[in-house]
């Protein structure tokens, strides 16, 4: 449970420095997860939203330019969609939604049957859409600005959306908002395929009972499982580290990938 508890005690923190930064003025860390300042000084943006607004206006202010490099140079590196279980606040939303369908026995059920590569098909659409209207696509009406800017100041427009995105995980797709229909953490999944930091299997401690199947979010991912000895290699990961926390083999670990070796 070592990695859950501290996702939880990241996502929460962001959050509370948030609230901190622009509610009560102490700046640490101020905006939101598109634009923010971290100690009143280093711009941080969200590269996908920079990159909309790049398409639908071609202009960008050199703070949004540089903290969106910052930011892209951050998650490219550390590990793949690292964003997406370590800080975006939707997450808890569908961990939440997760646990419901699992307690009360939504396991198989699904309306929907849709293919995880959905969620780059939207990528592609939003970028396009920014272009041709004009407009930042998926940040107009992003679901994950909209449930921030309501955890941070208090605002109750933000429930009826939370709900929704609970509503929809466990009724009508399993993970579907985070592995499905996101076009962020298609994103993420796109720019981070060299990250550095990965899940890796030791093939010769595994005793092959598939735990780490049952919890993973992208179990596409796990697919050396009881067979080779390999670090994941697909940045659809969300290095969530749920595969570590239940093998009771110690077969799976973080580890620092070696790119020269992969050569």
């Amino acid at each position: 449970m070592k990695f859950l508890i501290l996702r939880r005690i990241t996502q929460i923190s962001i959050l509370v420095l948030f609230i901190l930064g622009n509610v009560y003025g102490v700046k640490i860390l101020s905006g939101n997860l598109s634009s923010s300042t971290l100690f009143g000084q280093i711009p941080l943006s969200d590269p996908f939203a920079v990159l909309q607004i790049l398409l639908a206006g071609f202009s960008v202010g050199i703070n949004g330019v540089i903290g969106a490099m910052i930011v892209f140079a951050f998650y490219a590196l550390i590990a793949p969609r690292a964003f997406c279980s370590w800080v975006c606040p939707v997450n808890l939303l569908t961990d939440i939604a997760y646990k419901l369908r699992e307690k009360f026995g939504f396991k198989g059920e699904k309306i929907l049957n849709v293919s995880k590569n959905l969620r780059y098909y939207l990528l592609a659409l939003t970028l396009i859409l920014s272009l041709a209207l004009s407009l930042p696509a998926f940040e107009s009406i992003s679901f994950i600005g909209i449930i921030q800017r309501g955890i941070i100041y208090g605002s109750v427009s933000a429930i009826g959306i939370a709900l929704g995105i609970v509503a929809f995980d466990m009724f009508v797709l399993k993970r579907g908002i985070c592995s499905h229909v996101c076009p962020l953490g298609a994103f993420y999944a796109v720019i981070s395929k060299f990250a550095l930091i990965r899940v890796k299997h030791d093939a010769n401690a595994c005793t092959k009972c598939m735990k780490c199947k049952l919890v993973c979010p992208e179990v596409q991912v796990l697919d050396m499982i009881g067979k080779e000895s390999r670090a994941v290699s697909s940045s659809e990961c969300i290095s969530c580290g749920r595969c570590i926390d239940v093998c009771g083999d110690g077969a799976l670990n973080f580890s620092i990938r070696n790119l020269r070796r992969e050569k």
